[in-house]
């Protein structure tokens, strides 16, 4: 996760994203949001300073985040929002647990997403 001596700095807020369980950037990775190619490119920014991907993380370990505006759950399709939170939530338990499991970064993302990225598919 680390560039140079700075770390990867957040987009929203300018501060080092230090770890890789705080990272908006590799939970879109896991979820299957961001291709893989795409992690050397895109910006990187904490979990919470996206509140449009943070709030539909449902967990008693992750403090809950509000997103206003259009893009809030509360103006979304209750459906939606129901597979997001069961989406999103499993992408951040994944991205809890991948460091302590010592796997290659192709092997982080969710079983489903690896399976729609496999050569051949």
């Amino acid at each position: 996760m680390a560039r140079c001596e700075t770390g990867y700095l957040c987009d929203v807020c300018g501060q080092e994203v230090e770890k890789i369980t705080d990272s908006d950037l590799y939970l879109r990775y896991v979820v299957g949001d961001l291709a893989p190619q795409e992690l050397l490119t895109t910006p990187e920014r904490h979990i919470r300073c996206n509140p449009t991907v943070a709030q539909f993380i449902v967990d008693p370990e992750f403090p809950p985040v509000v997103c206003s505006g259009p893009f809030a759950k509360s103006h979304l399709d209750p459906g939606f929002v129901a597979e997001e939170e069961v989406r999103i939530t499993r992408g951040w338990r994944r991205l809890q647990e991948v460091t302590s499991l010592g796997l290659a970064i192709t092997d982080y993302p969710l079983p489903e997403v690896r399976a729609r990225w496999a050569p051949g598919r």
